[in-house]
């Protein structure tokens, strides 16, 4: 009975570890490009796909963002158009735009150096 226990225990601990090493670099907009560079040039071909990965799905949920605001702005009156709420909502689309265009100069770092070593570029298009 203990031994089927410390087993479980055992199994979820491990669980536990994976999930948190899965959990490490993520996609970062503030990161300077010099600084991707460095890091891109010394990763594996493995290495540098799964950072592409990671960017590529914080751009489709940046995406999805600006969709939502854009679908909001609609619903805006035409009336107020001009005013407070539309301009902040503007502001946003602005501000996200913004994230995309670094998230994407920071995604094709990746990409391209991807193909400089040869990797499957497979489902990694944007």
């Amino acid at each position: 009975m203990k031994d089927v226990r410390n087993i479980r225990l055992y199994c979820l601990l491990g669980l536990c570890v994976l999930v948190l090493l899965g959990c490490g670099k993520k996609a970062d907009e503030n990161k300077p490009i010099s600084e991707v560079k460095a890091e891109a040039e010394k990763m594996s071909v493995a290495e540098l796909r799964s950072m592409a990965l990671k960017y590529k799905e914080a751009l489709m949920a940046k995406e999805g963002d600006v969709e939502k605001i854009m679908a909001e702005l609609k619903e805006v009156p035409l009336a107020k158009k001009l005013g407070e709420e539309a301009v902040g909502l503007k502001a946003n689309i602005d501000n996200v735009n913004k994230s995309i265009s670094a998230l994407t100069k920071r995604f094709e770092i990746y990409y391209n150096e991807i193909k400089e070593k040869d990797g499957d570029l497979s489902g990694l298009k944007i």
